[in-house]
């Protein structure tokens, strides 16, 4: 029999957040984001995060949707440490549980990202981890995420692919990893995705049509959901023949496979 004493708890919910983040253009949120979305995010006054400024600031567009549960001033906002954020914390290292003591005291809590859905190419796993692991209900909430809008517009292989984040920066060693998927790629079918720092999204494009043999077909998607998106998917032999259309400040997703 349960104790009438102790609070029922709350649920984490995973928000997801526009795919314009650094970007000069703030489109509607109702474009890319259901209002069901929205509503539920403008529910909640508990929050992990990956950085307490963005937050307020996504949050502040939502209340332009719908209003707020209480004002940005009452907002609890915890940041995750910056460390999980710039290295990763699905390595299981970071205990997040003490994240999590909202939701044990009774209180829905969001964990946001910068951009696009928390815990996917962004930290927050270990947040959703702990919550499974404290009997915590995890509901992931509707909105876009670029791996998926890149490669589902690939035309590549949607049935079996990797998510394989970022590659060596070192030229020697990301020229091997480059090799190395595509001959993951070529031999099993499956298609493989990347991330980079969006500075260095030319460096990575010439590094691909150096490496990358003709016939092997390179997919990049950047500012998807803005006004500006571009997706262009062609063999490695066209695209040497682009001029190209690469925006170096935004960010951007890279698949390839054939």
């Amino acid at each position: 029999m349960s104790d009438p004493t102790t609070p029922q708890k709350g649920s984490l919910y995973l928000v997801p957040a526009p795919l314009d983040f650094g970007c000069d253009e703030t489109p509607d949120l109702q474009l890319t984001l259901p209002l069901g979305t929205l509503q539920a995010a403008a529910g909640l006054c508990h929050w992990v995060c990956e950085n307490a400024k963005s937050a307020r600031a996504y949050l502040k567009r939502i209340h332009e949707v719908t209003p707020l549960c209480c004002s940005i001033q009452e907002m609890q906002l915890v940041e995750l440490p910056r460390e999980v954020h710039k290295k990763g914390d699905h390595s299981g290292n970071f205990d997040a549980r003490h994240l999590l003591q909202p939701a044990l005291n009774g209180h829905h809590l969001g964990l946001i990202s910068e951009a696009g859905m928390p815990a996917i190419a962004d930290p927050g796993s270990s947040v959703v981890r702990a919550a499974h692991d404290l009997g915590i209900t995890v509901v992931p909430l509707v909105g876009p995420v670029s791996l998926l809008l890149t490669l589902a517009a690939s035309g590549l292989n949607g049935q079996n692919f990797a998510f394989v984040g970022y590659l060596p920066q070192d030229p020697i060693a990301r020229g091997g990893r480059i090799r190395e998927l595509e001959t993951l790629a070529l031999r099993t079918g499956q298609t493989q995705l990347f991330i980079e720092t969006p500075y260095r999204n030319l460096a990575m494009l010439q590094a691909l049509l150096q490496h990358l043999q003709h016939n092997t077909r390179l997919a990049i998607g950047s500012g998807l959901t803005l006004d500006r998106a571009q997706l262009v998917s062609d063999s490695v032999k066209n695209w040497k023949k682009k001029a190209c259309p690469l925006n170096n400040a935004t960010p951007a997703v890279f698949a390839m496979g054939h």
